[in-house]
């Protein structure tokens, strides 16, 4: 049956009811049932079903797009083969974000290449998927936006959006030392978002080390004694897998002259 036949003022309604993405297969659906002899209120509710479930899906998508999430970075594309090791019960547990509903906090820790990156933003992704606000950010950006925002009088606004998300994650966090402002930065956040909201933090440096990063060292007791006795640790060790992506000569994927795909400056490295 065409799309044509369905009525017109059932076309009408279906848009003004912002139902229109229903119509290109409405009529197919209907054409189906009456061959199966599917009763009228199960046709209804499969048609409103697949329109929740698409609705659904693109609000999770807008969601992981504000976060300014790497769709590609989900936990069915982790890469099973890497010579990594970690805790497989925890990281399970870690995608009921289970942890998200008690305000717990998550720690990514290991050496440069191992993962943390894609696993923190795959977890993103799953928090998107269920509704919750995300934004992902590296550290330096993070402290770069702060440091701008004292000279615009922003500063509030931007704390309160790093605040108030259900997850922030935070990544590359402890590359190096930090500044007054930028510890008082730190400070603030992990004392705000401890039993409020949750955050991912990835990390090269062991969360022991990090108390060496700050410029104040009794305000950094004081903000990782909540932070670190709040989150979850999630060790991965191993080999980085950037070295099996560096291209060779003779591979197929390597297009002479082929341009590169443009990433935002504000992209993220695994």
């Amino acid at each position: 049956m065409a799309t044509t036949s369905l009525h017109p003022e059932l076309l009408a309604v279906l848009r003004r009811l912002r139902l229109g993405q229903i119509i290109g297969t409405l009529a197919d659906r209907i054409a189906l049932a009456e061959k199966q002899g599917m009763p009228f209120q199960d046709l209804l509710l499969g048609v409103l079903h697949d329109e929740v479930q698409r609705r659904d899906s693109s609000a999770a998508s807008r969601r992981a797009d504000d976060a300014e999430l790497d769709p590609d970075m989900t936990l069915e594309r982790f890469d099973g083969s890497a010579k990594i090791s970690y805790d497989k019960r925890l990281l399970g547990e870690l995608c009921t974000l289970r942890f998200m509903q008690t305000h717990r906090h998550v720690t990514l820790l290991g050496p440069v290449g191992v993962g943390k990156t894609f696993l923190a933003n795959a977890l993103g992704l799953l928090a998107c998927q269920q509704g919750h606000t995300v934004l992902f950010t590296r550290a330096d950006a993070m402290l770069q936006r702060l440091r701008k925002s004292r000279f615009d009088n922003s500063r509030d606004d931007e704390m309160h959006r790093l605040t108030t998300v259900d997850l922030l994650i935070v990544d590359d966090f402890a590359l190096e030392p930090m500044t007054r402002e930028e510890s008082k930065d730190v400070y603030q956040l992990f004392v705000e978002r401890t039993g409020r909201g949750s955050m991912i933090v990835t990390s090269n440096r062991d969360t022991s080390e990090w108390l060496a990063m700050f410029d104040d060292t009794l305000r950094a007791q004081s903000a990782l004694d909540r932070f670190t006795n709040a989150a979850f640790d999630l060790v991965i060790e191993g080999e980085s897998y950037r070295g099996r992506l560096k291209p060779k000569l003779g591979d197929e994927t390597v297009v002479a002259g082929a341009t590169p795909r443009r990433r935002s400056t504000t992209r993220r490295k695994r």
